[in-house]
């Protein structure tokens, strides 16, 4: 009997033992998230491994963003007017590209400044470092269209012949262009290749466009910023009223490439020779960004989503890249937002191309350019 009781002692006390250390190991666990997502002790390590809880990825609206807002402090959330406003079918339409990562086929064709030693600046703003590139600092506005793989393109097109030209021609390229003609690129307003659209800039070359609003060029956007708040995906007629013909106002690349999916080799590219279009998944937490780092917290996966990526930085030694939106002004850091650098957060570094200008075949406007600045050293 006395035995018996020895055992059954011993017993309980194992349990009382192993009880003891699981409420110490999920009290860790505690720990440890909240210094996961406290920005004042938050390491990079810790931040590079976390992943987003399984039971978020439902969260949605005001339940979402809440949950945003009390699990972290690296960035904060605010429920978008414009997307809440949105039926859900339409709502996901807009994120225009099918494969965030670049193929294998893109993969063959890399950015030569990989290889360049290049002693990079610890934050880089092409905003700051090309100041007289007003193309860098314009924010666009998609609309209800799944156009976004374009808008990464001619962005950052725009800024990299202003760049190219040493700031004396200054332009802003056609989205409409790129999805009225580039039929390689994909479906439109039902998303494109990012690859497609650079290639198509050196074969076909892209005319001036403007955004809706202000009507220049000769394909301005044919969709209001307004229709945020609507559910049309249709097409208006182009407004094709030039001052000369569309062969005339054509800009060509030179060339069009993937960049490698490394942190150095995307800051390599983007510092030697500007802007890149990037391609990453969004889930819907990031529809409701509203400032700081971003890194995914909640919500589910909506889809691929192009945008144009312009500098990097630290924040708190946080790393992170600053990247421009075409949501309008009026959504996150005055349009533009910063995104973790170095994990490929929501596949941000994989997805990366670019390409550059040819100036002269751009003949017109490199031509007319050319000239009035040659007169103005002779005057």
């Amino acid at each position: 009997m006395r035995k018996v009781f020895l055992v059954l002692a011993c017993l309980v006390a194992v349990l009382t033992s192993g009880i003891a250390q699981a409420d110490s190991s999920s009290s860790e666990d505690d720990s440890n998230q909240g210094i996961l997502l406290n920005s004042n002790t938050v390491s990079v390590e810790q931040l590079l491994n976390f992943k987003a809880p399984r039971e978020a990825e439902s969260l949605t609206g005001q339940e979402l963003v809440d949950y945003v807002n009390r699990h972290q402090n690296l960035w904060t959330a605010k429920l978008s007017e414009k997307f809440s406003s949105y039926d859900e079918s339409v709502k996901w339409k807009i994120m225009g590209v099918n494969n965030v990562k670049n193929s294998i086929e893109a993969r063959k064709t890399l950015a030569k400044s990989r290889y360049l030693d290049i002693e990079l600046p610890t934050n880089f703003d092409s905003r700051e470092h090309w100041p007289s590139c007003q193309s860098i600092k314009a924010i666009r506005d998609q609309s209800s269209c799944g156009s976004c793989w374009a808008f990464g393109a001619v962005e950052a097109m725009s800024d990299r012949i202003c760049i190219a030209s040493g700031g004396n021609i200054q332009v802003s390229l056609s989205a409409d262009d790129l999805l009225s003609c580039c039929r390689s690129c994909g479906f439109g307003c039902n998303g494109g290749d990012p690859l497609s659209a650079w290639k198509f800039w050196v074969k076909d070359g892209i005319v001036t466009g403007s955004n809706h609003t202000m009507q220049q060029g000769c394909r301005p956007y044919p969709f209001p910023p307004c229709e945020h708040h609507s559910n049309k995906t249709h097409f208006q007629p182009a407004n094709t009223s030039c001052s000369q013909p569309l062969s005339e106002d054509k800009f060509y690349g030179r060339s069009a490439y993937a960049v490698e999916a490394d942190v150095q080799a995307i800051q390599n590219e983007l510092y030697t020779n500007g802007p890149l279009e990037v391609a990453f998944e969004v889930y819907e937490d990031f529809m409701n960004y509203q400032g700081g780092v971003y890194f995914h917290q909640a919500g589910k996966l909506g889809g691929g989503h192009a945008v144009k990526l312009i500098g990097w930085g630290e924040e708190g030694g946080v790393p992170y890249w600053i990247v421009a939106n075409s949501w309008n002004s009026d959504w996150g850091e005055d349009g533009f937002f910063r995104i973790v650098r170095g994990k490929d957060e929501c596949g941000i570094e994989s997805g990366v191309v670019g390409g550059l200008p040819d100036l002269q075949r751009s003949h017109s406007h490199y031509q007319r350019q050319n000239h009035h600045h040659h007169k103005r050293h002779l005057a």
